[in-house]
């Protein structure tokens, strides 16, 4: 069936199409006079005029033909003293409509006086950046504000002008803009340039000429081209979105038509067809009888027709009838270039729009005559009216179908269920057989209150559009205009109109006055005040538009035609011949009608523009209450509101939310991954130390006979788990180790009967832990249940073995958790414990009253606490098995418990606290008289002074030993002794016994210090001092031993050599300067300003600029771009984003700088570095960097909050202001399109994606775990800069400028790279690599060619085997002297660990070698510059004496060279934990000491085994140390001449001491390089130091 009806259905429009073709047959037909060629009116109106070629043409300013009117005389609207123009609407234009033209005038009159005003006018495009002068809603309107809120708004923008020259002062004034032609030279066909023109036509050879139809396009139903083709290609018709249905669509429905806006509405558009039709009539007669003519000529020829024969219709029948016989058009007289064709404001905002008062709410469409002479009016159906639930009416409703004006054309032949029709034709004889609406001052309600709106506010009120578009253009008072054109003022109202407001010709006239009067006696309105609009339209007769806008109106068409240079009357521009001329006069609307429809003679009257003589008389005369509702409203339901509001933001919030959410997410994800990253490192390597732990567990136990198993211990809720390895004996005890297989604890069995073994009985099943009665518990977690079920079995069988009871008790996870004392809880318990000590012994209040805060449970646990030996070691920060440990933990376990209890240990801190020193060497003489006989023999004194030794990580040769022994023997008259007493040990100990006075004790959380007086106490009172987290904070524990020439600060003869020199370390003095803190502080920031000068002056330069960046646009967007369209909309948004992005562009853009290392090694050696403090290039680079992170943040906060504002905002608005994003009229641009869809948003959320990786992977976590993670994303810096330069480039807000300051910094480091990549292609041979201990390796490579460099610089280094492009940064440890390359690299990360085992000797094939290494380099750093101060002190620690182990061997060839010296003294101050540690920097140091004949420089090495210099342990090794020093004249422990120290050095003491050693030194260098604690010690040193008034202490300082 539905194909059946589908054939029927062809057949029916083939009858019509047909009939069409039949009729044009015998319509028109043109005699062609001219043949030759001839200049065509252009499109756009240039050089219409040839003495003035900008008169007239599209996007020219409308002309003033009554002075400006604004407000300032500038720009600012008209009508500040005009009442609101609502509210004149409601007053003057409200009324009853449905009555007919005085003078059966026809609705196609008016219509096409719409399309009249479409070819001549168009100034409806608001101006960019928008100005909204909205149009404010009385309090209560019964239309707008039913609910008498109040504060609403009608919606409207002022027009576009000409911003170029006017709207700057009052001599220039503000013209708006007419965008399309004054003239009547085809826009409205085919638009007014000559692409948009072609995008109209067919372009074809075939039909030549012709304009495109939907046939053309194989539109289904669409046969014999009766209409135009569909704008499928996008062209930017005008297209708000239509009331009926509050939705935007796409304007693909139109049919292209020159007059974007002519799918207004369904009546405008069939005059649009109407005139395609025309030309495509005329064009086929055309080629017909030139088949020789191209396509574009028959297209200009065909268009010179059209033109002409609207030019006369219009001139000489429409306007005639429009205005009213007494003013028809004077008499054409010939072209006049003087004459300015411009569309003036009055005519636009006023005059013109009289045609607003006969516009009909609607519009009849009616069949042609039949044969019985009656006709059929059409009611709409659900196609034209799909919102009136099926009830249907006569007319098509205005306000409902604007911008669906397509629908009722397509209904003629688009839908099955509706027969066949030609739309055009039907509304050509319904609107010529309909009156429409009277001549009067009413306007219809489809005018009045339903015209379209934006989406925000679908129905707005025409009338009072009218009146505020005329104070928008600047137009004076009515009383002004009429005198402009010599007509007299009104004084009254009544005055204007006595027609209109008798009574007898217009029944609502009398009652119009009288609310006039009333209203202007209440508001101060007259005829002077009076809108033109408003006034004027009073003026209306029945004959027409009044005095004055008839005068207007009449004088702008005649201007129009006498200005028009191609106007068809004008014989002399050579368009047509007087026989042509003839017949276009001859030519009329209703000719051409029958010429392209089916219509004729018994159809329509001859003039369709006078309804009189029609066939078809109108059934009725159309009114609103006769019609569909206008929506809102529906048929059966009033709206309260007569408008639809819209949200903008609908459809942004959840792309607006998960955008945001996701960019967090994404960089929380980043921080995860690096962390996972970071754990996963560590895991692998706890893997692969398990496994090697497990592939020599077999042979540790196969040695001893114990069982070894590993697990994972659980030491406290927030410590982290440890791998441990679990010893099972040898002996009666259980030992835990760490993986290394250091000792971590001793459990000894030997004092238990029984053991308690907790199992985890539900969840994973692999927790168990051993309680250990006055200890806390072993908590073991295992991988598997096997593995825990073996272990557990292990230990029981290991018990048993041993003697030991077990009882094993099942718990759920819960409670074992809760059951459980954890090495945490334990390390709580000692505190308090330690504290209540302490308490007791020196009697300290403060705490005492901590005790009092104790809970009886808590005060119980302390005082039955007992020491276990492990504990007892861990607060001596000792070994559980140093035999230090074990001989003083016998001496004070008296009861052989093998626990120290309370009382026990409170007895040997009470010697330590108040007995003299022969008691303490008493308590010396004990720990080690091992048999308890009261004398020690010669080999338990060698034990005595091994066990010291031990605690240091101190081995010396046995016959060291010896030679020590004898001597110290000999020195207290005991040499022939094989036993000593008690009285003996104090003779050799000598003059340093009276040192065991000042001894002082730090254990866990107390420090004791002697000859410390509290504030009021006695000068050798013992005070206590506490400190925080104290077990973790290990401090030394007795300070027993100062001597007396270290005490006294002076030098001696040869203070290098020997202990004894200026160099303090622990003497502290009276201080120089005033305990006045301010003073401090002052003296502090001057020394400040005075060390750092060049970085301050450098850090507020760039400081200031970045500010002044920021300030500029900021400033720029602030004021001088206040009123510009996103800043109005985005406020101070736009402010902070812009100011941002220059502070980012200038950020990342001198960020390059810091990085040209190259550049800065080589300056650096200029005399610029006196100016510029270059080592501080890499902490620029982090300032920089954070600033551009701040501005980065800054500006993504900003565009959070901008991109909101516009999600805001509606689409020709945003079309505004942002020009350069296209999207179709129907698209409303969302969040996502902003974010997702332009350059400038997708560059943006790559550009933070990238910047979260590289800011993420950049910290000093990252770097210190995942150091290859952290170098990979580092280098995406290139993607980071092209997206940058990307983003800018999309136009969004401004012109990109990012190049301004990216290109100067650029290629410098374009520069300063290809110099690095030039080295680093270069494979270099390694000649020797060693391994030493502390993991450190050693490299020796050859010197490339021209490889110059100072001590102290830097290279980064590559290897063949582990990535070409993976480079290293390492201080060169070779001096410049040297043939080869050093370096000295500990491996303590993925790449060094592998580093180390590539160049591993006992790997190496002879005959291959080592795998080559690529080095870029050398780079300079600060240590380079020791030799520039008179004194350079040079502190490294661990690996960080790298940079120092070159310097001293430059200064030993140098001074070898008898070289001089800037610097007159160095010290170099060597802290290790071991002097076994790096011992390959002895051999430097020991020929430092060979060759430093100057006494250049002074070499100390602290062992930092301790944390202090004197301690009850380390005495007696200094006791050793000066014996042997004495004796031999070099270290018992390293062998050299430097002076060896036990703990970490005081640096505030020692800069002290120095001012005195070198009073004329006013700076003093220090570098320092190793970790953070000993480089933070040495700047808080020398920033203490600085407040001194006397030398400056510089630091420069380099961590690892």
């Amino acid at each position: 069936m539905r194909e059946r009806a589908g054939v029927l259905y062809a057949a029916v429009l083939w009858a019509v199409a047909v009939s069409v073709v039949y009729t044009q047959s015998t319509g028109v037909q043109l005699d062609l006079q001219t043949y030759h060629e001839v200049e065509y009116a252009g499109y756009d109106g240039w050089y219409n005029n040839r003495a003035h070629p900008e008169w007239g043409i599209a996007d020219s300013p409308l002309t003033r033909r009554l002075p400006s009117h604004y407000q300032d005389g500038v720009y600012h609207p008209s009508g500040w003293d005009r009442p609101n123009p609502r509210t004149l609407s409601e007053l003057t234009m409200k009324g009853v409509t449905g009555m007919g033209s005085f003078r059966n005038r026809s609705a196609l009159l008016t219509f096409f006086g719409q399309q009249v005003v479409e070819e001549v006018l168009d100034a409806q495009r608001p101006g960019c950046p928008r100005e909204y002068f909205n149009i404010q809603i009385p309090k209560g309107d019964p239309e707008y504000d039913p609910d008498g809120r109040g504060g609403r708004e009608i919606p409207l923008l002022r027009s576009r002008y000409d911003m170029r020259i006017t709207g700057f002062s009052p001599n220039f004034p503000r013209q708006q803009l007419n965008e399309i032609t004054a003239y009547l030279d085809g826009g409205l066909m085919y638009g007014v340039s000559k692409a948009w023109a072609d995008a109209l036509r067919l372009l074809s050879s075939d039909r030549r000429g012709r304009l495109a139809s939907c046939t053309d396009q194989k539109i289904p139903g669409c046969v014999r081209d009766m209409f135009p083709a569909y704008n499928t290609i996008g062209l930017p018709m005008a297209n708000p979105p239509p009331p009926r249905d509050h939705f935007l669509k796409s304007s693909r429905r139109f049919f292209k038509l020159g007059n974007p806006r002519g799918n207004e509405n369904p009546f405008l558009l069939t005059f649009g067809v109407l005139w395609f039709r025309w030309h495509n009539y005329i064009a086929d007669q055309i080629a017909a009888k030139h088949a020789d003519w191209s396509d574009e000529r028959v297209f200009n020829e065909a268009r010179k027709w059209v033109i002409a024969t609207h030019q006369k219709i219009v001139l000489y029948d429409w306007l005639p009838d429009f205005l009213g016989a007494a003013r028809r058009p004077t008499t054409y007289t010939g072209y006049k270039s003087s004459i300015h064709p411009g569309v003036t404001h009055v005519f636009q905002s006023a005059a013109m729009r009289w045609g607003h008062t006969i516009v009909p709410p609607g519009v009849f469409r009616r069949s042609r005559v039949k044969q019985d002479g009656t006709c059929e009016f059409r009611n709409t159906t659900i196609h034209t009216s799909p919102h009136t639930s099926g009830k249907y009416f006569h007319g098509v409703r205005t306000c409902n179908s604007f911008w669906n004006s397509v629908d009722p054309h397509e209904e003629g032949f688009k839908y099955d269920d509706v027969s066949p029709f030609d739309g055009v034709e039907e509304f050509l004889l319904g609107m010529s057989s309909q009156v429409t609406e009277q001549e009067d001052n009413i306007i219809t309600e489809d005018l009045r209150g339903r015209v379209f709106g934006p989406l925000e506010f679908s129905r707005r009120d025409l009338m009072a559009i009218n009146i505020q578009r005329g104070r928008d253009h600047g137009l004076p008072d009515y009383n002004t205009a009429r005198a402009e054109f010599g007509l007299p003022k009104r004084q009254t109202f009544a005055e204007i109109n006595p027609w209109l407001f008798n009574g007898n010709n217009v029944a609502h006239g009398p009652q119009l006055l009288q609310d006039i009067e009333a209203f202007a006696m209440n508001n101060s309105f007259t005829p002077d005040n009076c809108d033109i609009w408003v006034c004027g339209l009073l003026e209306t007769t029945e004959a027409g538009p009044g005095e004055l806008f008839g005068a207007i109106i009449k004088d702008q068409f005649e201007r129009i035609r006498d200005g028009d240079r191609f106007w068809f009357e004008n014989t002399k521009n050579g368009l047509f011949t007087t026989g042509e001329v003839e017949q276009i006069m001859n030519i009329t609307l209703f000719d051409i009608i029958k010429s392209v429809t089916n219509i004729t003679d018994a159809d329509m009257q001859p003039n369709p523009f006078i309804t009189t003589g029609s066939p078809c008389p109108q059934p009725y005369q159309l009114s609103e209450t006769l019609m569909e509702p206008c929506t809102p409203d529906r048929v059966d339901y009033n709206a309260t509101f007569k408008r639809e509001t819209f949200d903008y933001f609908t459809g942004s919030a959840a792309s607006y939310i998960l955008s945001f959410l996701a960019l967090g997410v994404f960089t929380v994800g980043c921080v995860a991954v690096l962390i996972y990253m970071a754990r996963s490192r560590q895991k692998r390597e706890a893997m692969e130390r398990n496994k090697q732990r497990k592939s020599h567990l077999s042979t540790k136990a196969s040695k001893d006979g114990a069982t070894i198993f590993l697990a994972t211990e659980h030491v406290g809720k927030r410590e982290p788990n440890r791998s441990v390895q679990v010893k099972l004996g040898t002996g009666k005890e259980i030992k835990v180790m760490n993986d290394r297989g250091k000792l971590l604890r001793t459990i000894d069995l030997r004092h238990h009967t029984q053991l308690v073994l907790y199992v985890e009985a539900d969840r994973h099943r692999t927790l168990m832990a051993v309680h250990v009665p006055k200890e806390y518990d072993l908590v073991l977690n295992f991988e598997y249940v096997e593995d825990r079920d073996n272990a557990l079995m292990q230990i029981e069988e290991f018990l048993g073995s041993v003697e030991v009871g077990r009882r094993r008790q099942e718990m759920k996870s819960k409670d074992l958790m809760a059951a459980i004392v954890t090495k945490s809880d334990r390390q709580k318990q000692l505190e308090r414990f330690f504290r209540i000590i302490f308490a007791q012994a020196f009697k300290e209040e403060k705490a005492r009253e901590d005790i009092t805060t104790y809970n009886p449970k808590d005060a119980k646990d302390v005082l039955t606490c007992e020491l276990t030996r492990a504990e007892f070691a861990e607060s001596l920060s000792m070994k559980p098995d140093s035999l230090f440990v074990e001989q003083m933990f016998n001496l004070v376990d008296k009861d052989g418990s093998g626990y120290i209890n309370f009382r026990e240990f409170l007895d040997v801190i009470v010697i330590f606290a108040k007995g003299n020193p022969d008691e303490k060497a008493k308590l010396m003489f004990d720990m080690y008289d091992v048999d308890g006989d009261g004398s020690l023999s010669r080999d338990e004194f060698k034990n005595m002074l091994k066990s010291m030794m031990d605690m240091v990580n101190t081995e010396v040769e046995q016959a060291e030993l010896d030679m020590l022994v004898d001597s110290m023997m000999a020195e207290g008259g005991v040499q022939d002794k094989q036993q000593m007493t008690l009285q003996d040990f104090i003779n050799i100990l000598g003059e340093h016994k009276q040192a065991l006075s000042n001894a002082a004790l730090n254990l866990g959380a107390n420090v004791l210090r002697p000859g410390e007086a509290a504030p009021g106490a006695g000068r050798h009172q013992t005070v206590i001092k506490r400190e925080n987290a104290p077990l973790r904070a290990r401090k030394t524990i007795i300070r027993a031993y100062q001597g007396r020439d270290e005490g006294n600060g002076l030098a001696s003869a040869r203070p290098s050599r020997r202990i004894g020199e200026g160099l303090k370390v622990d003497t502290l003095k009276e201080r120089k300067y005033t305990s006045n803190p301010v003073i401090q502080k002052f003296n502090a920031f001057k020394r400040y300003v005075q060390n750092y000068r060049l970085h301050i002056f450098w850090l507020t330069l760039y400081t200031l600029v970045t500010i002044g960046i920021f300030a500029e646009r900021a400033y720029y967007y602030s004021v001088e771009r206040e009123h510009a369209g996103l800043r109005r909309i985005a406020g101070y948004g736009v402010t902070v984003t812009r100011g941002a992005a220059s502070g980012m562009m200038w950020a990342y853009s001198v960020i390059l700088i810091t990085m040209c290392r190259n550049t800065i090694t080589h300056m650096r050696e200029t005399f610029l570095h006196l100016y510029i403090p270059f080592d501080s290039a890499i902490t620029m680079h982090k300032i920089i960097a954070m600033t551009a992170l701040f501005f980065t943040v800054m500006h993504c906060i900003g565009h959070a909050i901008n991109f909101y504002h516009i999600s805001t905002q509606t689409a020709d608005d945003l079309t505004c202001l942002f020009r350069d994003f296209f999207h179709y009229s129907d698209e409303l641009p969302k969040f996502h399109y902003w974010l997702y869809a332009t350059t400038t948003g997708m560059t943006g959320v790559l550009l933070v994606l990238v910047l979260a990786v590289m800011y993420v992977f950049a910290t000093q976590y990252a770097r210190r775990y995942v150091f290859k993670a952290f170098w990979l994303t580092h280098n995406l810096y290139p993607t980071m800069y092209i997206l940058t330069v990307v983003h800018g480039s999309g136009n969004l807000v401004q012109e990109p400028f990012f190049y301004y300051f990216l290109l100067g910094p650029l290629i410098l480091f374009t520069l300063d790279k290809l110099v690095s990549m030039s080295r680093k292609k270069v494979e270099i041979p390694v000649v020797k690599a060693e391994h030493l201990p502390s993991n450190v390796v050693t490299l020796k490579f050859k010197r490339p060619t021209n490889f110059d460099y100072k001590s102290g610089q830097w290279v980064r280094i590559a290897s063949a085997a582990l990535g070409s492009d993976e480079y290293h940064p390492f201080t060169l440890t070779s001096a410049p002297h040297e043939d080869t390359l050093s370096l000295h690299i500990r491996a303590v990360g993925p790449w060094t660990n592998n580093l180390r085992k590539t160049y591993d000797p006992a790997k190496m094939l002879p005959d291959f070698g080592y795998p080559k290494v690529f080095v870029d380099g050398p780079y300079g750093e600060g240590h380079q510059d020791w030799y520039r101060f008179p004194v350079a002190v040079l502190i490294g620690g661990g690996i960080g004496v790298t940079p120092f182990a070159a310097i001293l061997k430059d200064i030993v060839q140098k001074s070898a060279q008898g070289a001089k010296f800037n610097c007159k003294k160095v010290y170099f101050l060597w802290v290790t934990r071991t002097q076994k540690q790096f011992e390959w920097l002895t051999d430097i140091i020991r020929e430092v000491e060979e060759k430093d004949k100057n006494d250049l420089v002074s070499v100390h090495i602290f062992i930092t085994q301790f944390y202090q210099k004197f301690d009850l342990r380390t005495t007696m090794l200094y006791i050793c140390e000066r014996h042997f020093q004495r004796i031999s004249g070099r270290s018992l422990f390293t062998g050299l001449s430097s002076i060896t120290h036990f703990g970490r050095p005081n640096f505030e003491s020692f800069f002290d001491t120095l001012q005195d050693e070198h009073p004329e030194v006013n700076t003093f260098g220090v570098f320092s390089c190793g970790p953070p604690p000993m480089t933070y010690s040495a700047d808080k040193a020398c920033a203490e130091m600085n407040k001194v008034d006397g030398a400056s202490f510089l630091h420069h300082f380099e961590n690892f």
